[in-house]
């Protein structure tokens, strides 16, 4: 893993999550959590980790449970946000840890503007890259993808008990290879909506990958490969099958982010495009965006110094040493 450091378990009543920190212990300000995406583990933020321990803070990457060197019960109940965000705050009562700054990527990032929202008093800012904040829709979101993208839209298929992760789980390494790509100019997504959302179609179908389109070294890919061969791919998918139990979950909860928030876009992110953060500033008022040019969804891996830099200058400006 190269100088990524090497994980810390750390046991709460409900479950153990994997952590990975660097940086001062003692350091006056809150310390940051890095909290992946899918499929992703706390090693994406390996460009990050660094960047902010030279900086001078305290940084801590966890394993999502489900995810890593962290626990995978299968229970997909266990995965909705109240767990997530318990999980959360478990978490920073055994680091003896009062107040955090949350950073989250994809998953991730929902899962950071959950906790803003629903444990306000253990965050002191909120970090989102790609992942907006939206007001809770009308009806089921499930039932908005399914009508704009129809069936074969992951969300959707993923809801099918065990098949997805039966599925990635035949040839782990096949599936990295094809996720974690360079992005498409933004010309061609017209040609690619909806087919590149049929992930499990592209996995059984697509031409082998070559290793010219990767953004992930083959060493990096390994790492990938160990820890799905651990834990398993359920823990991800089962994140997908709460979409409509979180939704249910924000009835009448105030959805309003008071924490300061910085979210940063791709600009080439066809999964997260930059615009559908437009009006974002009425959920969080004390918001600042950017947007990172020629980047798509993977940010962390893309463009870690643009990321890792405008992380920085944000907490350097909110959180005085």
């Amino acid at each position: 893993m190269n100088d990524f450091p090497d994980a810390q378990l750390i046991k709460t009543s409900e479950t153990t999550l994997a952590i990975y920190e660097a940086g001062n212990k003692n350091d006056a300000r809150p310390p940051i959590i890095l909290v992946h995406g899918w499929p992703e583990i706390a090693y994406s933020w390996k460009h990050q980790l660094k960047a902010l321990c030279d900086a001078g803070y305290r940084a801590i990457a966890v394993d999502l449970k489900g995810f890593g060197r962290s626990d995978a019960p299968k229970d997909p109940a266990l995965y909705d946000i109240n767990h997530m965000t318990a999980d959360f705050c478990a978490l920073l009562d055994a680091l003896n840890i009062e107040r955090a700054i949350f950073c989250g990527h994809d998953w991730g990032g929902a899962l950071v503007w959950s906790m803003a929202q629903m444990h306000p008093e253990r965050v002191a800012g909120a970090i989102s890259l790609c992942t907006p904040l939206h007001p809770r829709p009308p009806v089921e979101p499930l039932k908005i993808i399914k009508k704009r993208f129809g069936p074969e839209h992951y969300f959707i298929q993923f809801q099918e008990p065990d098949v997805p992760e039966q599925l990635f789980a035949t040839d782990p390494r096949r599936f990295f290879q094809l996720m974690f790509r360079r992005p498409p100019k933004r010309k061609r997504w017209p040609m690619l909506v909806p087919m590149i959302y049929d992930v499990p179609g592209r996995f059984k179908t697509a031409p082998p990958p070559t290793e010219s389109g990767m953004i992930l070294s083959p060493d990096d890919v390994e790492v990938y490969v160990d820890a799905y061969t651990r834990s398993g791919f359920h823990g991800g998918v089962n994140l997908y099958r709460n979409i409509d139990r979180n939704w249910a979950l924000m009835e009448s909860r105030n959805e309003i982010v008071r924490a300061p928030s910085l979210w940063i876009g791709a600009d080439l992110d066809l999964f997260l495009p930059p615009e559908t953060a437009d009006g974002m500033e009425a959920l969080v008022p004390d918001l600042e965006k950017h947007i990172v040019p020629e980047c798509g969804h993977w940010m962390m891996w893309e463009k870690p110094e643009a990321a890792s830099a405008l992380i920085i200058d944000w907490l350097n400006r909110h959180f005085s040493a």
